[in-house]
C-alpha cells in the first residue's frame, strides 16, 4: 500500500500494448492512449520524445504530432524537454468518480460509522490482477503512508486484493496463480508463492473479509471486504480499512469487519456473495 509506487513499468505497459489486437479503428487515438500508459508508467512520472517514440516503436514525428495534440487537450504536459500526464486527467477522473453513487454513498456512509469514521477507508476495483483505489475517506489521524486515488496494487499484497480474488471461481485462481508462481514481494510479510495466495483464498472464504498484517507496509494493517455485485456485469468492488499495527486490537478488528461489511451492503446488491466453485 506505499505511495509513489508506480504500478506497471514501462517494459510491461509495452508488452500490454503488444498484445492487444493489431489493428485499431482509430490508430492515431490507440497511440495517443498507448502515450498515456507510457507516462503513467515511469517511476518519474516523466519522459522525453525519445523515449516516448521508442517505448512505442514509432517515428519521432508521429510521436511529436501526438504530444503536440494531447498538450494542447491538456492532457500531458511540457517541462523543457520532457513531458509528464496532465491535469486535464484528474478533472476526468474526478468527473467519472462523481458520478458513480457507489462513490457518494461511501463518503457519506463512512461519515457516520463509528469505527470507520476515525480512520482510513478505501473503495478499489479489481482491474486483472491488480486492484486500483477509486475514493479514500480519511478519519482522523489518516493513515498516510498507504495507497490513495488512483493508485494501483498487485491484489496479492493488499487486503482488498485479497478479497477481491477470493469472490472468483478457483478455476480463476489457478489460471492467474499457478502454485509455483513468484508473486511481488514488498516485506518480509509478503505472500511468495501462488500456493500461499491460494491457502489465503480460502481461509478468507471461510472468514467473510480479508486480513492484510504488515504484508505491503511494516506497522500497518488492513481489513477488507467484497462489495457484492450489482447485476452480473457490475464493477468487481471491495471496501478496506487501514489501521496502525501498534494500535490494532482484535476487538477493534471486529467492528471493522463489522461495520465494512455494512458499508458493502449499502453499496452493492445484498443478494451478491462468494461463488460456489
Amino acid at each position: 500500500m506505499a505511495l509513489n509506487r508506480p504500478s506497471t513499468t514501462a517494459a510491461e505497459a509495452e508488452r500490454e500494448r503488444s498484445e492487444a489486437p493489431s489493428s485499431s479503428p482509430a490508430p492515431a487515438v490507440t497511440r495517443a492512449a498507448a502515450v498515456l500508459d507510457v507516462l503513467a508508467a515511469s517511476a518519474s512520472g516523466r519522459a522525453t520524445l525519445s523515449d516516448l517514440a521508442r517505448e512505442l516503436g514509432i517515428p519521432k514525428s508521429s510521436t511529436s504530432n501526438i504530444l503536440q495534440a494531447l498538450e494542447d487537450a491538456g492532457l500531458v504536459a511540457r517541462d523543457g524537454s520532457e513531458f509528464s500526464l496532465g491535469r486535464k486527467l484528474v478533472e476526468l477522473g474526478a468527473s467519472y468518480l462523481s458520478r458513480r453513487d457507489e462513490i457518494r454513498e461511501f463518503y457519506q456512509f463512512c461519515g457516520g460509522a463509528p469505527a470507520l469514521s476515525r480512520e482510513t477507508v478505501r473503495v478499489a476495483l479489481l482491474d486483472g490482477d491488480h486492484v486500483i483505489y477509486l475514493a479514500r475517506y480519511e478519519g482522523h489521524p489518516a493513515v498516510r503512508l498507504t495507497s490513495t486515488i488512483g493508485d494501483k496494487m498487485p491484489a496479492s499484497l493488499c487486503a482488498v486484493g485479497k478479497a477481491l480474488v477470493a469472490r472468483l471461481h478457483e478455476r480463476d485462481w489457478e489460471e492467474m496463480y499457478p502454485d509455483d508462481a513468484e508473486l511481488p514481494v514488498l516485506t518480509p510479510r509478503s505472500i511468495r508463492t501462488g500456493r500461499e495466495f491460494k491457502e489465503e483464498l480460502r481461509r478468507i472464504r471461510e472468514e467473510g473479509y480479508a486480513f492484510e498484517d504488515e504484508e505491503s507496509t511494516l506497522g500497518v494493517v488492513c481489513v477488507a471486504v467484497p462489495v457484492p455485485t450489482r447485476g452480473a456485469h457490475g464493477p468487481n468492488l471491495g471496501v478496506s480499512v487501514t489501521a496502525l499495527r501498534a494500535t490494532f486490537t482484535e476487538e477493534q478488528k471486529l467492528m471493522m469487519v463489522s461495520e465494512l461489511t455494512e458499508l458493502a451492503r449499502a453499496l452493492g446488491n445484498p443478494m451478491g456473495g462468494w461463488p460456489t466453485s
